[in-house]
């Protein structure tokens, strides 16, 4: 008779010949039940037979660097018992039980549940994945698509799972939650200010970095672990090579928060101080996102995410965050790639670079062009030292040791002369070609306009080089000598209107700007490209902020990009005009409207909006929970 403990022996042996138990504190293998308290309770009403008795898979593996994913096995001696025609069997058969016992942990883990049957000379095996949140399984598939057959290391399992588009969404909206718990931990418990958090944030992750700290921060007195992270912060600093002046200039704001005396005070909640639980939140829940998703802003993503909530949408920092999408956008409009040098003048928390960065990596075909994309093509100033801090530290942690970052002015003329004559770490010139901007916006007449910074960052780049800018509509509409001063030297190539409410919770409606730097535009003489671009599809979710909820959005930024890279004229989205420094740079002045679209809903829906816009005083909200 068939002995199902030979099927498990058979698992038990390629776990060992995988690595599986070569180092218990990286991969945890438990057989029928775990010591994690979260998944014994999942289990506890999970038996196979339906009575509401404790389930017991034959394996139950975990990695403490990722706390999201559990991965179970299910075993029967025979072939024949592998699985049921309808899956409803879980007692009889190892797909119908692996599955059963996945929906039990699925609400609150994403599994990859599996299943065998048979012996070593004859076995069957079954991959599925059950991303949280979900209850229905999927084949686990590799990241290059091949779908997963035979067992294979922890890391390759996870890499697996993670590559699952409803894996990777879940766990960015799970990331843009917990940056809202930990805005509200700093902010009752600590007592933060608004400037302290993100550097508390950035701080952090960078002493992260530290083995050593990683590893001990822990055992550390509350007194003393906040001069251990500082001490560390400037370690890893230095390890970056970035040079003397720039390292002073970027670790001075994180002693504000080595001194903050909260942090190092021992309560009664949090007897190793708050600082240590900063660090173990964000240990437990951000790191594990930065060691997967080499390719992803994941830092970027959490910092806007954070930010927002520390000012109710950044502006306590004086920031007006650029959304991740339209940083992404910036990188695709002028056709980014490793040969060109980027520089961002108003560079914020580096968000611009970071996606030039990412988008340039993809063109790379060796290690040598990686390294010259982050080593020599990237270029940031920034005046506010807070924010040069987090533009460095987020930099550092995307890998870009020696980040160009200035801190000062984009308009110090030694500054700009550094810009324009920058070289390579061979001493080759490397004169910025692509240039992209969001400047601070004018608050009053008495404000610097915002295109006399996007004049500054055109006439930094090379000649024929591509300036992209996004700022207010008015900048577009409303004559001024501004705009003279720009044609006189660059060429108007497009403007694309963005949708009114891109910036939300900040109430400004907002339009990109393409020039072809150092060519007047009444020397290049052409028509200038205009885009609507008033409809990304994102809306507004409750404790999400404007998100791509209906997945909609790689669809439309592809056929916008293609637009506007092939100049298509499409009545209704996009028209072409000869213009001067008197016309308005928009669109809608030039457009015909498509008419053959419109519909009574259409009607009803703009009658609608003002009615309520009329009432309320504000346009209604749409809430997609």
């Amino acid at each position: 008779m068939a002995n199902e403990r030979v099927t498990e022996d058979l698992v038990d042996g390629l776990l060992r010949k995988l690595g599986y138990y070569d180092d218990e504190n990286a991969i945890i293998v438990e057989k029928q039940q775990s010591a994690v308290q979260a998944i014994r309770t999942a289990l506890s009403k999970a038996s196979k037979t339906g009575k509401g008795g404790v389930g017991y898979p034959e394996f139950i593996i975990t990695a403490p660097g990722t706390p999201d994913i559990v991965v179970i096995v299910e075993c029967k001696a025979e072939v024949s018992k592998h699985e049921s025609k309808d899956r409803d069997k879980p007692a009889n058969y190892a797909v119908d039980g692996v599955l059963h016992y996945a929906r039990h942990l699925s609400p609150n883990y994403t599994v990859i549940a599996i299943a065998v049957s048979g012996t070593e000379k004859a076995s069957l095996w079954s991959f599925f994945l059950m991303p949280k949140g979900e209850s229905e399984p999927r084949d686990l598939l590799a990241p290059h698509g091949a779908p997963v057959e035979h067992l294979i290391p922890m890391d390759d399992l996870i890499r697996a799972a993670s590559f699952d588009p409803l894996v990777h969404r879940q766990r960015e909206r799970d990331l843009i939650l917990f940056s809202q718990e930990m805005h509200e931990f700093m902010r009752d418990e600590a007592e933060m200010s608004e400037q302290e958090k993100p550097l508390a944030v950035a701080g952090t992750l960078i002493a992260l970095g530290n083995e050593v700290f990683a590893k001990t921060y822990d055992a550390y007195p509350a007194k003393e672990l906040p001069a251990f992270w500082m001490q560390t912060i400037k370690a890893e600093v230095q390890k970056a090579a970035i040079p003397v002046p720039k390292v002073e200039n970027m670790t001075q704001p994180f002693t504000n928060i080595e001194v903050q005396p909260e942090l190092r005070k021992p309560t009664k909640g949090y007897p190793k101080g708050l600082l240590n639980e900063i660090v173990r939140l964000l240990a437990d829940r951000v790191l594990p996102f930065m060691t997967i998703y080499h390719d992803y802003d994941v830092v970027g993503q959490f910092y806007g995410e954070f930010l927002k909530y520390t000012g109710g949408d950044g502006k306590g920092l004086g920031i007006v965050l650029t959304p991740k999408h339209v940083t992404e956008l910036f990188s695709l409009i002028p056709n980014l790639n490793k040969d060109d040098v980027v520089v961002d003048p108003c560079a914020g928390t580096g968000g611009f670079l970071i996606s030039a960065m990412m988008q340039m990596a993809k063109t790379a075909t060796t290690q040598t062009e990686l390294q010259s994309i982050k080593r020599d093509r990237l270029i940031g100033i920034e005046q506010r030292p807070q924010m040069y801090a987090l533009a460095a530290s987020n930099m550092i942690l995307r890998g870009d040791g020696k980040a160009n970052l200035y801190q000062g002015s984009c308009f110090d003329t030694a500054i700009v002369k550094a810009v324009k004559e920058h070289v390579s770490s061979a001493d080759a010139p490397l004169r910025p070609n692509v240039g992209l901007i969001n400047p601070p916006y004018a608050k009053s007449k008495s404000d610097l306009s915002e295109l006399r910074f996007v004049e500054n960052m055109l006439d930094m780049l090379d000649k024929g080089g591509t300036g992209v800018a996004i700022v207010p509509v008015s900048c577009a509409t409303a004559s001024s000598a501004e705009k003279t001063n720009i044609m006189a030297k660059h060429t108007l190539e497009a403007v694309m209107s963005m949708p009114p409410e891109l910036f939300y919770p900040v109430g400004v409606v907002t339009c990109i700007m393409v020039f072809k730097a150092g060519i007047p535009h009444a020397v290049s003489n052409k028509k200038s490209w205009f885009g609507y671009w008033r409809d990304d599809a994102f809306i507004k979710v409750k404790n999400l902020g404007r998100v791509d909820h209906h997945k909609t959005w790689p669809a439309i930024r592809d056929r916008w990009i293609e637009a506007w890279r092939n100049r298509e004229v499409h009545p209704g989205e996009s028209v072409t005009a000869m213009v001067g420094p008197k016309d308005e740079w928009v669109a809608e002045a030039y457009m015909e409207t498509d008419y053959s679209s419109l519909s009574q809903k259409d009607l009803e829906r703009v009658l609608l909006d003002y009615a309520l816009f009329v009432l309320k005083g504000s346009q209604p909200e749409e809430d997609a929970d």
